[in-house]
């Protein structure tokens, strides 16, 4: 539930903090006063649109806090959602707070227990929190869509699995279509790259081939150099008579004659016996390259008829010759992909899957709109003829289309017979404001309370929903929220005293001037206070008599909501 709402100069408001209880809560005030006020700010905090226009004039930034106290089974039932969004679960007991700031400039900030996040985020998470029926929720039930949300929502629809079938067929029927208008350009495309990998297949080149080409190529053109440079390397180094060899082994003779009588030599001698060591590896490597190098004109020959098939091909692709097998695998990975796309007869499979998935997805959604349409039209007619429409009936008309849709195969319409005898018709043709607010308040109550069994949502808001309603429908409309508040944290702004009557917790919204600006302000009144906003309400003149008016109807409104919550735990 909503524990508290905190604001920092938002419209005109500088600084307020409400602390909200369980129940039934009234939120009244003059015209004009602001009542809506506090549930713009709340709708902010859960994310809707804010722009510079919600900053107090001559303000930096608006601030927005709503603190909800969860129960363990909603915060059980926001874990997953928390850790995917990548925030902190609740610990058992702790508070949830939503903050929204918005500067003058009209940028927008927002966190989650202290954790930057976005106003998408606030809003998914406002979904689990709060449900918000405006004064012209009636509007909506005019619309498709939003009917159609409604019902799905009573009847448990997993709408996301019915849109993602959707897709999948309406995807895999492109495809397939695709294919067969583009048939004959996929053919000729097959037949080019066909004839080019052929090609290149007849080369067949190989990943680092290019390189090992040209170093063995470079290695048997220099053949003879290489051969004529060994040959003089080794004569220097030991078989000609003044080979470096030679005229070593004469120094090492004869520093050793003299080693022994100068010390100083030794190393000397040491120097000459490594060189000589080394300078005889070198001839014996000398000898071995002499050994195994050979010429081979053949080889030569076809070592330059295959770079110059490798350069002939690079040319003619437009390529570096080290390319063309990475070349020659994009177009086999090409030719595959347009043989599946050419392959009618597994895209006409494909499209055929995709389309049984959706169609079975979307009947058994059918199943479970038909199921739940009963008993809502059902519920919604019971709670009309408390409403002052005795004697109507409400519908919930499933209509099948005659082509697939992304909603399913019916179209969803409300239909209301405003009276015994009336033929139901669809609700925008409902010709009285007054009819429309009331079942607007039908609907909303009843599914509310439905909802009540299969989501973790706590607090319902109502604002103004019950304009154009008054006498004995304005009692029911009283009872029929408090009756709600025994279970759910209900807030009402309404203008009707037999509403206002009914709350566990009243709040009056009033206006002033201070220092030349305008402010609102918003307290709690109870007792005699309370009494006083009541027969303000009532209209006319506050006199000893509307005030009698006033205490009688809080305390009938009292005595006659305690009967409704003995029978509700009887039957429990």
């Amino acid at each position: 539930m909503l524990r508290r709402l905190t604001l920092r100069d938002f419209v005109i408001v500088t600084n307020l903090e409400v602390d909200l209880g369980r129940g039934f809560t009234a939120l009244t005030g003059e015209t004009g006063a602001g009542k809506s006020i506090l549930i713009d700010a709340l709708q902010l905090a859960l994310g809707s649109r804010g722009d510079a226009g919600v900053v107090r004039e001559g303000a930096a930034r608006a601030d927005i806090t709503a603190e909800f106290e969860p129960t363990p089974e909603l915060a059980q039932h926001l874990a997953p959602w928390l850790e995917e969004a990548g925030f902190d679960n609740l610990e058992p007991g702790a508070p949830l707070l939503l903050r929204r700031v918005v500067d003058s400039q009209g940028k927008s900030r927002a966190w989650i227990n202290g954790s930057p996040a976005t106003a998408t985020q606030l809003r998914e998470l406002g979904e689990h929190l709060v449900d918000i029926h405006g004064q012209h929720a009636w509007q909506s039930l005019t619309r498709a869509e939003s009917v159609r949300t409604l019902v799905d929502a009573q009847a448990g629809v997993d709408t996301a699995a019915l849109q993602q079938a959707w897709i999948a067929r309406r995807d895999a029927a492109r495809r397939l279509e695709e294919a067969r208008s583009r048939q004959t350009d996929l053919d000729r495309e097959r037949e080019r790259l066909q004839w080019q990998i052929g090609e290149l297949d007849k080369l067949s080149p190989q990943a680092d081939e290019w390189e090992a080409l040209n170093a063995e190529h470079t290695r048997l053109s220099h053949g003879q150099a290489i051969l004529d440079a060994a040959r003089l390397a080794l004569d220097a180094v030991s078989e000609a008579d003044d080979s470096a060899d030679s005229l070593t082994s004469r120094a090492i003779d004869a520093l050793e004659e003299v080693a022994s009588v100068e010390p100083h030599l030794a190393d000397a001698l040491q120097v000459l016996r490594d060189a000589q060591a080394q300078l005889q590896d070198a001839a014996r490597s000398l000898n071995s390259a002499l050994h195994h190098t050979e010429l081979d004109p053949d080889r030569l020959a076809e070592l330059d008829s295959r770079m110059s098939a490798w350069m002939s091909l690079a040319r003619r692709y437009r390529r570096q010759p080290q390319e063309l097998p990475a070349l020659l695998q994009g177009w086999r990975e090409e030719l595959a992909e347009l043989d599946a796309a050419s392959d009618l007869d597994a895209l006409d499979q494909a499209a055929q899957r995709a389309h049984k998935f959706w169609l079975d997805t979307a009947k058994a959604v059918s199943k479970q709109r038909a199921a739940v349409a009963p008993s809502l039209a059902q519920a919604v007619t019971d709670a009309m003829q408390t409403l002052g429409m005795g004697g109507g009936r409400f519908e919930v008309a499933l209509t099948p289309q005659d082509e697939p849709q992304a909603f399913g195969l019916e179209s969803v319409e409300f239909l209301v017979a405003g009276h015994a005898g009336s033929t139901p018709r669809p609700i925008g043709k409902v010709a009285s404001g007054g009819e429309l607010s009331r079942l607007a308040l039908a609907i909303a109550v009843t599914t509310s309370q439905r909802s009540d069994e299969r989501s973790q949502v706590g607090t319902l808001i109502f604002d103004e929903i019950d304009s154009g309603v008054g006498g004995a429908v304005a009692d029911t409309v009283g009872q029929l929220m408090r009756r709600l508040g025994h279970d759910r944290q209900v807030m009402a702004v309404t203008h009707l005293a037999q509403v206002a009557a009914c709350a566990h917790q009243h709040l009056v919204v009033a206006k002033s001037v201070q220092s030349g600006q305008t402010t609102s302000a918003i307290r709690a009144v109870r007792d005699a206070e309370r009494i006083h906003e009541v027969a303000r309400m009532l209209g006319g003149a506050i006199t000893d008599t509307s005030r009698a008016h006033a205490e009688a109807m809080l305390h009938h409104a009292s005595q006659d909501a305690k009967p409704a919550r003995r029978r509700k735990d009887a039957t429990a």
